[in-house]
């Protein structure tokens, strides 16, 4: 198809395209076919994150993504569906992580001032986000099919905010008898959190 030079765009500040905002330090832009029309089989995220912000887990259905580190550090995890084990991949400046398309996976910043930027081989990245799944699925269908109690499930997600993005979220209020379990990096080498963790399967689509 021949490219229309008069409604053409050929540049574009992502500044002014904010997909989310958890506040000044944590937050993500998108640039997609959407905000310039001259893109094909290409599209990003620019993620900013303070440490222990979480980009929550989440698959992209469309597309693969690769997760390049412009500057501070982050751990990329991916649920690998053939080994059935998280896969950790602590990337700084320079270094990139690739996820396959439609593959579970999250991303948690270990310094404050990481900034990502995430790149898809699609015009426009789609996601199916870990909040959503978890408060857009009928109460009684997951306590039916889990065998579990619906109002302790009730009970368990309702702290859960849909699309959450980027967390905890702010108004974030653990137990402390849970904090031994948080993932708090001390730094890019902590392997005592970065060990592969076996599941017994994988619940998500591919």
């Amino acid at each position: 198809m021949a490219l229309n030079t008069e409604t053409a765009q050929f540049t574009f500040d992502m500044n002014k395209s904010p997909l989310m905002q958890k506040d000044k330090n944590n937050y993500i832009n998108i640039l997609g076919v959407q905000q310039l029309n001259t893109l094909k089989n290409v599209s990003l995220l620019d993620i900013f994150l303070s440490a222990n912000n979480v980009v929550e887990p989440h698959y992209h259905q469309n597309a693969a993504e690769l997760v390049y580190c412009i500057s501070g550090a982050a751990v990329v995890s991916i649920l690998n569906p053939n080994t059935k084990q998280i896969q950790n991949f602590p990337i700084t400046p320079g270094q990139v992580a690739n996820v396959p398309k439609a593959w579970w996976h999250y991303e948690v910043a270990t310094v404050d001032n990481t900034h990502l930027l995430a790149i898809f081989d699609a015009k426009t990245p789609e996601v199916i986000l870990g909040s959503d799944l978890l408060t857009l699925t009928p109460p009684n269908i997951m306590a039916h099919t889990y065998c579990m109690d619906e109002n302790k499930w009730k009970e368990a997600i309702k702290p859960v905010t849909p699309s959450t993005f980027i967390g905890p979220t702010k108004n974030c209020k653990k137990p402390q008898n849970r904090s031994n379990t948080s993932p708090q990096f001390r730094n890019q080498h902590d392997w005592r959190y970065l060990k592969p963790q076996n599941y017994s399967y994988f619940p998500y689509p591919y």
